[in-house]
Order: C-alpha cells, then structure tokens, then sequence
C-alpha cells in the first residue's frame, strides 16, 4: 500500500457510516472490517449514490456484531452467509435464540441459522460467490484490544504500516493446511496471544471458501466464529441479525434439502418409531409425548405402520411441544402440525387426537402433557436434550430436571437421538477441536451430494448449519446453545434418573440399512452397547437408543 492509500483508509476509518436496523434491514451488513477502501462515507450524496449503484449486490454469511449493536455498511464495487439443532425442523431454546432464525429436519441440524444472505435473482453464481467472499473475508483487525480506537487515532499510521508487512510477508510464504491454521488460531484465541491471533486470521482469509472444498468451505464459518467472539459479539449473531430473513416457505426449503440430501434426520426418526412401535404393538390407548415436535414429520410413518397393524390400530394421541422457532418455519402455530396428522389418520382409519404445548421444553411441567390414565406413555426425544441447560449453565438444570420428570410419568419407552458431539462442558480449545472435526465430516457427506458452486448447497449450509457452528465457538454460559453430549454422558443421566436400556429391535437395525443403500457407501451403522451409531466414514455423527 501506498503512501497515499494508507493516508486515505486512515482517514476512512474515522468517517464511517452507521445505520438503524431498519434502514438496512434488506442486506446482511458484516460489522468488523475497518480500514477497507470499500466503507461508505459520512458524506451523504455519495452514500446515496453507492447505495443506488450497489444495492442489489451485498451479501454475507453470519453477523459479527459489535457488543453495542452498532454496524458499518460495506460493499464491492468490483465483485461480488445454522443444526444439526438435532431436530430437522426446529430450533431450540427461544431464550437464547429469537423468532428470526431457525432450524428444522424439514428445519435442519442445527444451528437456527441467519436469514437469506444469497438473494434468488442472482443470474450468475459465480460473481455472487465472489461477493459473498469479499464482505465476509474483507479486512479484520479493529476487533483487537491491541489496536482499539485510541491507538488508531494516536499512532494509526504505524499499525496500518504494521498490517501492509505483514500482508506482504503473508503473500510471499506457501500456503499451510488450512485446518493446522484454524487449530493454531483456535489456540492462540485460547492462550489470549492477539498478536499471533491477528496474523493468523490474517492468513486465513486468503485459505476459506464458501465454495470451496469441505474444510476450506467449514473454515470460513469457523473464522467467523473466531472473529465474532475476540470482538465479544457472538451473542449478537445469535439475537440481532442484520440480514433480512427468508420467508418460512424459503427456510423449510433448505431445511427438507437437507433432510433430503443426508440420512442422519431419517436415521434418527426410522429408529426412534421403530422402539416405539415395538413398545406399542400389544396397546389399545397410546399417547406419544415429543419435546420439539416442529413439523411433525416423524410421525407420518409411524401412523401408517400404526393403521397396518393386526387387529386394527390404536388410538393415538400425541402431544407436541414447541418453540417459535419451528413455528416460524411453519409460517403458523402449533394447530398446523395437529391438522396435518390429524387429516393423515383420517385417511388411514386411526382414531387420533393432537394436544398442543407451544413452549420451549425447558418451560415444561407436568400440568403440560396431559397424561391421562390407561394411555401407554412413549416420550420422544430427538435432537431436543442438547439445547436444555444443564448444572453446568443453571442451577434448574433442565436437563436431568426433564428426565426425572418423564420417568415419574412411568412411560413404557424413552427414545433419545441425539448428534454425537462432545461440546457442552469443554473449554474453549477443545471445543474448538471437537467442532472442527465433528463438522468437516458433516460437510464432506453434503460435498459428496451437491456441487461446490451450487446455490442450494450454499443455502443449506448457511442455514442449517454454520449458525450452529458460530454458536459453540462464539457464545458462552446461557447464549451457548448448542451443547451435545456423548452417548456415554446421555446413559449417566439416564440411569441417575431411574432408566434401565430398551433394546432396539433387529428389524430397525434392518431398515435402516435399506435406508443407507439409497446414499453414499461412505455412510456406516454400527450398533453398540445396544445403540444405533450412524456415522460418516471413520467419525460417528448420530446416536439412538431407547429406555424405559
């Protein structure tokens, strides 16, 4: 950089233009690149002008705020960002995340994932792909406390000089393995070494790609995760988005594309009905309790196996709990899921009954669930226990205060699918490991489906996936949601509450394994300790098992 370029982003980073939310609200405003020769000026014609010229051109992925909500419009003139929440069709925990961002199995894995960022209009992919890299990868370095306002305005033009070597130094060194990068980063963030923190994230934004290969695409989210929590922003990604929000019908469409492109949500439901059918098949009376009910899908087979039953089927009754993420998925309340099933039985000759409970499950009691004498109980836990705080975060602790819950109901079976992460109680560096592989296998089974430059696969990692990511590695206490146990952890809970295992029967193990010869042959089952483990090549991804 010139003498005359270092002069003018100085005086740039002192004449930057902040915006209300709701004269932005229709593009996704990234906030943490200073010093960027692209920023708008104070000068209001000339705001005015890029805007005119740029509009339809601004996009990100997720929303590094700052902790004051405050936010600077970016663009480029030359080119141009949620889970698996576990449940396919919902996000958990309306405490920490509110109604603009969700997450479903017609919902998708995880993470509540941000509004659209990537506009359908758009005739040429490749120059949106390049747009979308250029705001989120931009210029990074106000975030640090090493170079906060006050050494901008007094020595600014020393660490401009700093940051114009080092990227030249940058430039002239071969490129390392990306995920050795993110873990030395990750490391650095964690020893609270922002030195080596800055050069490093530096570094990686010449490696990250949105569509590039599994790793580089996953570390372009991580980084975001990296930025968002060095500027202490994570809760804002997760509660004050800028980006304009998909409609419902536009985000249950990448939440089904993910359903639909990995088995890991069917695994989950085919093994869970399968425990519950089996439990079922001698009772007249069955009421089915499901914490994150969203939109209801996984029990669409369950009542047709139900009305092909020997001597006709039960009566069927099923409460479903709720939060507003999966009601915003829906585009309704919960009376859309028990019209939906209830016109299904219809159909099939079940007598039915749906009892709704729009509340987060951590909102539970037994006043709640309507249990009714001579109704065989089977509560339904799947991808929904990650997302209830436990001793770790509450003194509640609704983890376990649900389990004993349900078993004083006396159920007759317990499932449990739950994503085999280990991220609840881990401090930041592991964590940050554990995501990192947990996730590059999640994003290699999508790469083996859907092309590198794909719009939709763009979508559906956006939203159904990198939210998720962000959250484990930005948030921490009560805003961290995403918080997954090993199975071995899940059985300590479950016995310390009073469960004994339900074995899975050899004919779900079965079927699922026709499921699997409908995908990729680098999927696995394994079954273990009596639980079903579904897995991508050598990482296990899901688990199921049941109780009573």
């Amino acid at each position: 950089m010139q003498a005359s370029q270092r002069r003018r982003s100085s005086e740039m980073s002192n004449k930057l233009l902040y915006c209300p939310v709701q004269e932005v609200e229709e593009y996704c405003l990234p906030q943490y690149r200073a010093l960027d020769h692209q920023l708008f000026y104070n000068d209001s014609s000339q705001a005015t002008h890029f805007l005119a010229q740029n509009s339809g051109h601004m996009y990100c992925t997720l929303e590094s705020s700052s902790a004051k909500g405050s936010y600077t419009l970016y663009s480029s003139p030359s080119t141009v960002s949620f889970s698996p929440n576990g449940s396919p069709l919902s996000q958990q925990d309306s405490h920490s995340y509110p109604a603009d961002q969700h997450q479903s199995p017609e919902n998708a894995y995880g993470s509540p994932i941000s509004g659209s960022c990537i506009t359908d209009d758009m005739s040429d992919l490749k120059y949106k792909l390049k747009e979308l890299e250029s705001v989120m990868l931009g210029p990074d370095f106000n975030f640090l406390d090493d170079y906060d306002n006050a050494s901008l305005h007094n020595g600014g033009n020393n660490i401009l000089q700093e940051i114009d070597d080092w990227g030249q130094i940058v430039q002239s060194i071969p490129k390392r393995d990306l995920n050795q990068v993110l873990v030395s980063c990750a490391k650095a963030v964690s020893d609270n070494d922002l030195s080596t923190t800055k050069r490093l994230i530096h570094e990686l934004r010449q490696m990250v790609s949105v569509s590039g290969d599994p790793i580089q695409r996953l570390g372009a989210y991580m980084l975001e995760g990296l930025v968002a929590r060095l500027s202490s922003s994570g809760s804002n990604i997760c509660k004050a988005l800028r980006c304009k929000e998909p409609a419902s019908s536009e985000l249950l469409s990448y939440m089904h594309i993910l359903y639909e492109l990995c088995p890991y949500f069917k695994f989950g439901y085919m093994s869970a009905n399968g425990a519950i059918a089996e439990a079922m098949k001698d009772e007249n009376r069955v009421h089915i309790i499901d914490f994150q009910i969203a939109q209801g899908s996984q029990w669409i087979t369950l009542i047709q196996a139900f009305a092909a039953r020997p001597g006709g089927p039960p009566h069927i009754r099923i409460t479903g709990i709720d939060d507003s993420m999966s009601a915003y998925a829906r585009g309704g309340g919960l009376n859309i899921v028990g019209k939906k099933l209830s016109k299904l039985a219809e159909s099939f000759g079940v007598p039915f009954e749906f009892h709704a409970a729009a509340m987060s499950g951590c909102e539970v009691q037994f006043g709640n669930l309507g249990v009714r004498p001579g109704e065989a109980l089977a509560v339904n836990f799947a991808f929904a226990l990650h997302h209830m705080p436990d001793e770790s975060v509450s003194t509640r602790n609704h983890r376990d205060r649900l389990l004993r819950l349900v078993k004083s109901l006396s159920p007759k079976v317990v499932t449990l699918v739950e994503q085999e992460s280990n991220t609840n109680t881990a401090a930041f560096f592991p964590r940050f490991i554990e995501t990192l592989n947990y996730y590059k296998a999640m994003f290699e089974s999508i790469d083996e489906t859907l092309p590198r430059d794909h719009k939709e696969r763009i979508n559906v990692e956006q939203h159904c996936l990198a939210r998720e990511v962000v959250n484990i590695i930005a948030c921490e206490g009560t805003e961290r949601v995403e918080r997954h146990e090993l199975l071995g952890k899940w059985r300590s809970r479950f016995r310390m509450a009073g469960f004994t295992p339900y074995p899975l029967s050899s004919l779900v193990n079965a079927t699922i394994k026709t499921l699997l010869e409908n995908y990729c042959s680098k999927y696995r089952l394994e079954e273990k300790d009596g639980a079903l483990y579904l897995g991508w090549m050598n990482r296990d991804l899901v688990a199921s098992c049941a109780w009573k």
